[in-house]
């Protein structure tokens, strides 16, 4: 499962990059264990684990916290065992089993592994290289949108999985051109948002303005007359899409 992004919609990928995956793996060990034994031991690998990046990995081998949120023996047999785990991104799936292996006392590897969730995107949502063709030739071709429209998503549709904010449509191009959001501009929000998570801003349409990250909580969001609630990380949304209703005094951006 690997989500692509055309042209704008690249701007969003860093939120992808942050969301919760979810694996098919299927781990060998080095010797023989009964099935509930390994049962048991997966299922103490659930909930915040330290990790350490193994050799071979794009980042710095330091030790760090990871949440496994599920662990699901899907089958055992012989040595090889075929799982499926949700994790925080930045999981390292072939060191979990290494350490399941420890854990174990006979060692482990992975032998094979298949991402099947990325964030809102699971393998339902897949479509091959073939069916990507079929779609653009019979648009091209035919005039037919329909198949284009299922393999090609509006890039709302990969960031559904974040918490929202809706602004008002006179704050929409301010943030537009880099502003930060003020209380003023808020209509709506999800619950449960805590400062440092990052958010979603949009129109009353629905429509992607912007990446932010929260600087207060929802509640706080809710009871604040003014101050800045959301500093925002990534403009999706192209200025003048929305008529300018600011001055540029009122563009309050990054010192």
């Amino acid at each position: 499962m690997l989500p692509v992004a055309l042209k704008d919609a690249a701007k969003a990928l860093m939120a992808v990059l942050n969301a919760g995956k979810e694996y098919v793996a299927v781990m060998k060990l080095h010797s023989d264990v009964p099935a509930s034994r390994i049962k048991e031991v997966m299922s103490e690998f659930v909930g915040p684990i330290y990790q350490r990046p193994p050799v071979r990995a794009s980042v710095k081998r330091r030790l760090r916290i990871r949440t496994i949120y599920e662990l699901e023996v899907l089958e055992v047999e012989g040595r090889y065992v075929l799982f499926r785990v949700a994790c925080e991104a930045g999981t390292y799936v072939r060191k979990l089993c290494v350490d399941i292996g420890n854990a174990l006392g006979c060692g482990a590897h992975m032998q094979e592994l298949r991402r099947t969730r990325v964030g809102s995107f699971s393998e339902d949502d897949a479509v091959t290289l073939h069916e990507l063709s079929e779609a653009m030739f019979l648009w091209r071709e035919l005039g037919d949108e329909k198949a284009v429209r299922r393999v090609i998503r509006p890039v709302e549709h990969m960031l559904s999985f974040l918490p929202r904010i809706v602004i008002r449509d006179s704050a929409v191009d301010a943030i537009c051109h880099g502003a930060q959001l003020a209380a003023p501009g808020v209509l709506k929000l999800h619950s449960g948002i805590e400062p440092g998570d990052m958010v979603l801003i949009t129109t009353l349409k629905g429509e992607a303005v912007a990446l932010a990250e929260a600087l207060v909580s929802s509640r706080e969001m809710m009871a604040m007359r003014k101050g800045l609630v959301a500093r925002t990380l990534r403009v999706l949304m192209k200025p003048g899409t929305y008529p300018r209703m600011w001055s540029s005094r009122e563009v309050v951006k990054e010192p």
